[in-house]
């Protein structure tokens, strides 16, 4: 399997990391042989070898100079666009940065690769949660495949275990907290910080970007479950369509007030289906203790599913970080790979 890699931040680096130690295992237990065969990032550098990178090079010139501008072994210069038409690549992993309200550049990239016939990997929130049941088309046109598992909780399979292990059953309704950074700053305030001190704390230990909006106001969340709603339940929702709440307006006696009465506030991205439509919101809620989501705390993050059938399942794990999010990659592949296997 020849790889593209394009956008090479924090989850490419994971998975470049994965697919170098793994090697072995990769090719005796799941017969798949990942060749990284270009990298393309407006930031780090651009690279192509039809016949793969030496990701030792790669990865030490990532360490020393985050960049991979010095490797001296293959054609440089190649934008995205072009990396993903011209280069020998089977698979374009995207992991360019989420942007949703267009979905930009991600959208573009996994649009010309689906229409040029190669399979997808991403973690892109944005072009799945805008553009899904359009890409999904363009899948079964080029008769290729799009895998999308670390959009949701990174390497904790939430959408896999619904399509795969859950398959048959009827998902009535989803709730999840699916934002590490509301999760800890919520859980710290338990702990008796006020809002703006636990936020501080998340951004210090890099939890929190320096403009944390995405988190703290709902969006993040809000990416996630209109991808939920839209794969696992069959909905067609819009940004415009999902109520949403953030915690900044969540105070320290908010949260003592809610452990006095045996509560705990968490951001709950839902879906559900009503009036014969499948509907989402996400805001802040008060779990009791009997509720499966009451105790996550952290930056772990959960999600329950109701069905028809085994009444309520509920996994929980890292939502977020380099390895985790480049595992939901490298699983992905694996993926792809035995479904090309037949």
């Amino acid at each position: 399997m020849k790889i593209a890699l394009i956008g090479c931040g924090t989850v490419g680096r994971g998975l470049l990391e994965l697919i170098n130690e793994k090697q072995l295992i990769l090719t005796k237990k799941y017969n798949l042989d990942p060749i990284v065969s270009a990298i393309s990032d407006p930031v780090v550098g651009s690279v192509y070898n039809e016949g793969g990178l030496d990701l030792n090079k790669i990865l030490s010139l990532l360490e020393t100079d985050n960049n991979i501008k010095n490797y001296s072994n293959g054609i440089t210069g190649w934008d995205s666009l072009k990396t993903i038409k011209e280069s020998n690549a089977d698979v374009i992993v995207e992991a360019t940065p989420t942007n949703l309200e267009t979905g930009e550049p991600g959208l573009t990239h996994i649009r010309t690769a689906l229409k040029s016939g190669k399979d997808v990997a991403t973690t892109n929130k944005g072009p799945i949660a805008l553009a899904y049941h359009e890409l999904k088309a363009l899948t079964l046109n080029n008769r290729c495949e799009l895998r999308f598992e670390g959009t949701v909780l990174a390497g904790t399979p939430a959408l896999n275990l619904a399509l795969l292990p859950l398959a048959g059953i009827e998902i009535k309704e989803v709730r999840g907290i699916v934002n590490g950074t509301t999760n800890y700053i919520l859980t710290r305030m338990e702990s008796g910080m006020s809002y703006d001190e636990a936020l501080r704390e998340a951004q210090e230990k890099g939890y929190a970007e320096a403009k944390p909006d995405a988190d703290v106001k709902g969006w993040d969340a809000l990416a996630k479950i209109i991808i939920i709603a839209n794969v696992l339940m069959g909905g067609n929702l819009k940004v415009v369509d999902v109520e949403r709440e953030g915690i900044d307006g969540i105070s320290k006696e908010d949260v003592e007030k809610a452990l006095g009465n045996n509560k705990h506030w968490k951001l709950i991205a839902r879906a559900w289906r009503g009036d014969g439509e499948i509907k989402a919101s996400v805001s802040p809620k008060e779990l009791s203790e009997d509720d499966p989501l009451a105790r996550i705390m952290g930056v772990t993050n959960a999600i329950n599913f109701t069905t028809d059938v085994l009444r309520e399942v509920t996994i929980s794990g890292p939502g977020a970080g380099k390895r985790e999010t480049g595992f939901a990659l490298l699983s992905d592949l694996i993926d792809i790979n035995r479904f090309k296997e037949g």
